[in-house]
């Protein structure tokens, strides 16, 4: 994962009610009780989160957790009441509107649960739309809008007006609209929502391709477990406001940090989030045609169980780092094995 912190928060609140600064701004870090007794809401409390430059970054948690309120306030959409929000060492919480606008215009992507499609502009014009704030020709403008249109599946939909779509093609256009100035950084709140299930998956598969192209940064809210590790490099579980662990998906299942994330994590098949790195042995170079290190358990299983002897692990460079077995790989299937 890159290094260079791309979106940083250090301390970040959300409180509402009044006098929320002022009672932020006498209190040492008050817990819930605190807030509780003064009155207010504490929906963001004491959020640190460092993302790096193209890591997808998932926030997960129940109805109530505060992750939509946080990702508003890490895009400055709510102003938080306390802490610091930095995007490419920019504090935001000390731009100007206008350098807000920019930022916005030309580096953030939004795509939120309520989307706001523009009811008297056609789809082709709703996706056009973020380019022709930024007075892209019209030509070109719709040139790229037809292309992001076709790959979010709405090909022969681009005269349709938003009330003549279903609910999940509006989010279709939702997502088209936050893809077509490919920007920086895509604050994305359960975007895949409204799909059904084939759709989803072919989102999901959409978002890694461009991933892997692009290199974005995104950061992620879902409450579909599933959806969470097959996207994210780290995951952050949210409770009550706080954030209760940062960590990558396997780390999240072996090692949760509290009996809350135990449980948000229990029914999670170790298979899809465990990987080849996690169980291989060092030394040895077994036989066969490798797997690496960062594939997932359930994806190379068969072929692990199937051979007679280990199976060679390489790392990302290529280079042979040990092997795995069909014993390691069958414990963690049918057992409780846990990665060295």
């Amino acid at each position: 994962m890159p290094s260079r912190i791309k979106l940083s928060c250090r301390n970040v609140w959300k409180l509402y009610g009044a006098d929320a600064n002022s009672f932020l701004a006498q209190s040492n870090a008050p817990d819930a009780e605190d807030i509780r007794r003064a009155g207010l809401i504490g929906a963001v409390r004491n959020a640190s989160i460092d993302i790096a430059e193209g890591e997808i970054f998932v926030i997960m948690g129940l109805s109530g957790s505060g992750k939509s309120t946080l990702v508003r306030c890490l895009s400055r959409l709510i102003e938080p009441t306390g802490g610091e929000v930095l995007f490419d060492d920019v504090d935001l919480l000390r731009a100007s509107d206008q350098e807000l606008i920019e930022i916005r215009r030309h580096k953030m992507g939004m795509v939120f649960q309520h989307f706001a499609l523009l009811p008297h502009l056609t789809v082709l014009q709703n996706v056009m739309f973020p380019l022709m704030i930024q007075a892209v020709p019209k030509s070109e403008a719709e040139a790229m809008a037809q292309d992001v249109v076709d790959l979010v599946g709405l090909k022969g939909r681009e005269d349709n007006y938003p009330r003549e779509l279903s609910g999940g093609q509006q989010q279709r256009v939702g997502i088209a609209r936050s893809l077509v100035t490919e920007p920086d950084l895509w604050f994305l709140d359960e975007p895949f929502s409204a799909l059904d299930p084939l759709i989803r998956r072919e989102m999901q598969d959409e978002f890694l391709r461009l991933q892997a192209r692009l290199h974005k940064t995104i950061v992620f809210i879902t409450h579909d477990f599933d959806e969470a590790v097959r996207l994210a490099d780290r995951i952050a579980i949210m409770k009550d406001g706080e954030i209760i662990q940062v960590a990558t998906p396997e780390d999240l299942v072996m090692n949760p940090a509290t009996d809350y994330v135990a449980e948000f994590t229990r029914h999670i098949p170790r298979s899809k989030v465990l990987t080849v790195g996690g169980l291989f042995q060092s030394g040895g170079f077994g036989e066969g045609v490798p797997v690496t290190i960062s594939d997932k358990i359930s994806d190379v299983a068969e072929r692990i169980i199937a051979a007679d002897k280990p199976v060679p692990v390489e790392d990302t460079s290529g280079q042979i780092v040990g092997s795995i077995d069909r014993a390691a790989v069958a414990s963690t299937l049918f057992g409780r094995g846990q990665p060295k």
